[in-house]
């Protein structure tokens, strides 16, 4: 008997879908806050400005110390820091984080230079754009996407 015919699945499209609701029980995005573990703050921050572009910004704290990524409070995304904290190794872990780039590419070509390496370069994901991962200089596996 032949196998029945399967209806084609909706594709989900970044672009063309509308926005979705939230959950009556959300009133934000899941992420608000990402920590990318260091051991050498100094060699960090200049990989990051460099790699991105940007002046982090020293967090006060009694226990660690932060760099911040630059943030607003109106403005889109996920506010995170460098962060040096005795007892939390940097390196490996579980946790992704991705970094917005208009070409993921371009940043994806100053990491070597700045004291990482590429884990794998540009790639396509379909219709939800490129990815390329990283490492930084701390062992800390980055994402890298854009739409382009």
């Amino acid at each position: 008997m032949p196998a029945p015919i399967q209806k084609p699945q909706k594709k989900l499209s970044l672009t063309k879908s509308p926005t979705p609701k939230p959950p009556p029980n959300a009133s934000h995005n899941p992420v608000g806050w990402f920590e990318i573990y260091v051991q050498d703050m100094k060699r960090a921050q200049k990989f990051y400005e460099k790699l991105f572009a940007v002046k982090l910004q020293a967090l006060p704290s009694p226990i660690i110390k932060m760099l911040a990524f630059p943030m607003g409070p109106k403005w889109p995304g996920c506010a995170g820091a460098l962060v040096k904290m005795d007892g939390k190794e940097s390196g490996g872990g579980g946790t992704l984080v991705y970094f917005s780039c208009a070409d993921c590419a371009v940043q994806a070509a100053r990491v070597v230079k700045l004291g990482g390496e590429i884990f794998k370069p540009k790639f396509s994901i379909g219709e939800f754009g490129f990815i390329a991962l990283v490492v930084d200089t701390e062992g800390n596996l980055i994402g890298l996407h854009s739409l382009k």
